[in-house]
């Protein structure tokens, strides 16, 4: 993360701070301490901006504004409040451009028919996340800080992984162990105890548009994004292919609740086995493969129907998942609060 950071900083962050919080002179740095980066010194007097660069990849000269503020680059607060920033108002900018181009060029509008489609849903969607984004923030921010800070073990150079072959081990290890751990936690969170209070926000939607795919309880959302955080303090990971398999993993959330279901795959947890866990509740727990699923008895597959677009849509499927969606709801979660309000009808009779 300390990669992104040096971007914010370089292009937003310095002159924020520096507006925010200036300095009462300009800072003048000579021979920065050669084991610093521009985002963390060892030595707090120094200013870091004038270190190497996090990454050998990325070269960015520091503007002037990196010497003119009280804060220098290595404050651990300016990092941390830089941090939360970069987490919760990027954040929202990534979700936002991801989850419309899904909308408007992947996702199904004929889902907006559908009996459990609810009233003005992709508002309360977008609502949800609103006031989720920036409380799961204060809680990823540490995270990101103790990498930053060299607590991870993140590397840059190839050469410092533990063997040439695990710059490509890295990957598959990253997507097995978060798959594994959020199968637990995703689990767990349908536990009676615990669904209502938690994780009950999230299943409001019955058919998700890819707006609900941040539309969480704030500690629902941070609860399983969690093995993505720990994974770089315990295995070693390289900082671009962290940024890169961080930026997957949202694109890949919005993916699952498309709506569009290209395959019926035996392994991928694709949109179509999440739908199946918005209908149907206590299935299909997996985050990207159906293996902990099949292992765990939790397994369902999708329905062949869904993979054509006329019975997909139809009435007797659509008749068929209400009266058994509405059988388990009533058993989990008592009465149904939430509001459909015959939208859909007023949807069918806008559409004809």
């Amino acid at each position: 993360m300390d990669i992104v950071l040096e971007v914010f900083d370089t292009f937003i962050f310095d002159r924020f701070w520096a507006t925010a919080y200036p300095a009462s002179s300009v800072l003048h740095g000579q021979g920065a301490f050669k084991g610093a980066t521009s985002t963390f010194s060892s030595m707090h007097e120094l200013p870091t901006a004038a270190a190497r660069s996090a990454t050998q990849f990325l070269q960015l000269p520091p503007s002037k504004y990196a010497y003119m503020s009280q804060w220098p680059r290595d404050n651990v607060w300016r990092q941390l409040f830089t941090l939360y920033l970069i987490t919760w108002v990027f954040g929202l900018v990534l979700y936002f451009v991801c989850a419309s181009l899904s909308y408007l060029f992947i996702f199904d509008h004929a889902t907006f028919t559908h009996p459990k489609y609810l009233k003005n849903q992709v508002g309360l969607e977008i609502r949800q996340t609103m006031i989720s984004m920036p409380l799961m923030s204060i809680f990823t921010a540490p995270f990101f800080l103790a990498e930053v800070r060299g607590y991870g073990k993140l590397y840059d150079a190839p050469s410092d992984a533990p063997f040439a072959l695990y710059n490509f081990l890295q990957f598959p290890l990253f997507l097995c162990f978060t798959d594994l751990c959020i199968y637990w936690i995703h689990r767990g969170l349908h536990h009676p105890k615990i669904y209502k209070t938690l994780h009950k926000a999230h299943h409001k939607w019955i058919m998700p548009t890819p707006y609900a795919s941040h539309a969480f309880h704030p500690m629902d959302g941070f609860a399983q994004s969690v093995p993505y955080h720990v994974f770089p303090f315990i295995f070693p990971l390289q900082k671009v292919a962290y940024v890169a398999l961080f930026a997957f993993i949202n694109i890949w959330t919005i993916f699952i609740h498309d709506g569009e279901y290209v395959a019926n795959s035996y392994l991928i947890n694709g949109a179509a086995c999440h739908t199946m866990h918005h209908l149907y509740f206590n299935y299909n727990y997996g985050q990207y493969t159906t293996l902990w699923d099949r292992l765990g008895g939790s397994y369902r597959q999708p329905n062949n129907e869904l993979f054509n677009r006329e019975s997909k849509m139809s009435k007797a499927e659509w008749e068929r998942q209400t009266k058994e969606m509405e059988r388990l709801q009533r058993e989990i979660e008592g009465d149904d609060d939430r509001d459909y309000r015959d939208e859909a009808k007023r949807l069918q009779k806008k559409a004809l």
